[in-house]
């Protein structure tokens, strides 16, 4: 396939753009990429600063290098006790000025980790197959009682009781030692 832009190379990145909620594919060559500015996989130009940003819904100011946060609904943002950083220093810059800014910006920060992480907050990484069976089953007990205690607060009372049920049935497994849970 040629390059839609010069026709003349062979378009070696396809890219999938979702523009005022119209999908615009493109089709273009290493060098008119270079020249419209696209990222191209695989080089080096995509920094954490950039990664960041859009983890923490930071716009990009076309033709300029700056970035500018969206509005927000609060007035006022949280700021960090012992160093004085911003919740917003702290999205432009994607940098912590001292150990305590995860605490102060914990509330936001939860939300930006559920989104990097698939949907959790935490980061699980892999288990081993051959020894991790108890650890997939109290991971799994840890979720199954996060999941209850929230069913608890929204009064979803069946729920949680088909959650207590699960548990106790993984806990039982887990003291019998059957592996397969």
């Amino acid at each position: 396939m040629l390059c839609q832009e010069c026709q003349t190379r062979q378009a070696a990145l396809h890219f999938t753009k979702i523009i005022n909620g119209k999908k615009a594919e493109m089709h273009l060559c290493d060098k008119c990429a270079r020249n419209k500015g696209e990222q191209i996989p695989g080089s080096n130009s995509y920094s954490i600063h950039e990664l960041l940003s859009g983890l923490l819904n930071v716009e990009h100011i076309s033709g300029n290098n700056g970035f500018k946060p969206q509005e927000t609904e609060e007035p006022r943002q949280p700021v960090c006790d012992r160093c004085g950083l911003t919740y917003e220093r702290f999205a432009k810059t994607g940098r912590f000025g001292c150990a305590r800014c995860y605490q102060a910006f914990e509330t936001k920060l939860d939300s930006i980790l559920k989104r990097a992480h698939s949907g959790n907050h935490r980061h699980t990484g892999k288990i081993p197959k051959r020894t991790g069976g108890n650890m997939k089953v109290q991971r799994e007990m840890e979720e199954l009682r996060e999941d209850l205690r929230t069913s608890i607060e929204q009064e979803e009372f069946e729920e949680a009781a088909r959650l207590r049920d699960h548990i106790r049935e993984l806990e039982r497994k887990m003291q019998s030692g059957e592996e397969d849970a």
